[in-house]
């Protein structure tokens, strides 16, 4: 890279160290949280428009993954705290503790987020409680198992080699995929044959 390619970075790296710093990083979280549901949704929608002859973009829906997404960031946010506290580790040799952390977030932080993403965007989009409670009986293990596939070894990753102030943004920096695949469980249009929060072998419900 050129010298100056060089010194705009370091620039820029200077200039955002004080969003990863004090109350500032509880804001960069909760906001790059919502920002990158609402892009995975956004990413989505366009893909739903160049299929599904007629759709238009839904900015309310893109707006609902964004609230809901922020709402998601200060949990993280004290999450990752609160599992430093009781199981602090850093480098290889804390990777007994690391394991337990991955295992831990696994258990109890990928499931209530799991409901809250359903349940949440729900009320926001007017369902009543018990058709929010159905479309989580719906979709919820087909989402869960999708977590196992993705998360432990990003989680594995991120406990081993991010420094703290970091995790949530290097979460973040994930989850645009991740936003993604949850805008399509949530709003994808079950084919005429597959029930919702089915999806049957050898189809596609794109």
């Amino acid at each position: 890279m050129a010298p100056g390619g060089w010194r705009w970075l370091r620039g820029l790296w200077a200039a955002g160290q004080p969003l990863f710093q004090g109350r500032a990083l509880l804001i960069t979280n909760t906001l790059g949280c919502g920002a990158l549901m609402a892009a995975g949704d956004g990413a989505r929608q366009s893909w739903e428009i160049r299929t599904r002859p007629g759709q238009r973009f839904d900015r309310r829906r893109s707006a609902s993954m964004f609230m809901v997404g922020c709402s998601m960031g200060p949990v993280l946010h004290y999450w990752y705290l609160w599992l430093d506290r009781i199981l602090p580790a850093s480098g290889l040799r804390g990777l007994p503790n690391i394991l337990k952390k991955v295992l831990v977030d696994q258990l109890v932080a990928s499931p209530m987020l799991g409901v809250w993403y359903f349940v949440g965007l729900g009320c926001l989009e007017g369902q009543t409680l018990d058709e929010s409670c159905q479309e989580l009986r719906d979709k919820f293990w087909e989402f869960y198992k999708a977590d196992w596939c993705v998360w432990p070894a990003a989680q594995l990753v991120n406990f081993l080699f991010v420094p703290p102030q970091f995790r949530v943004t290097y979460i973040n920096g994930l989850t645009l995929g991740w936003d993604t695949y949850l805008s399509y469980l949530k709003y994808r249009v079950p084919g005429p044959l597959t029930p919702p929060g089915c999806v049957a072998l050898g189809t596609r419900t794109d």
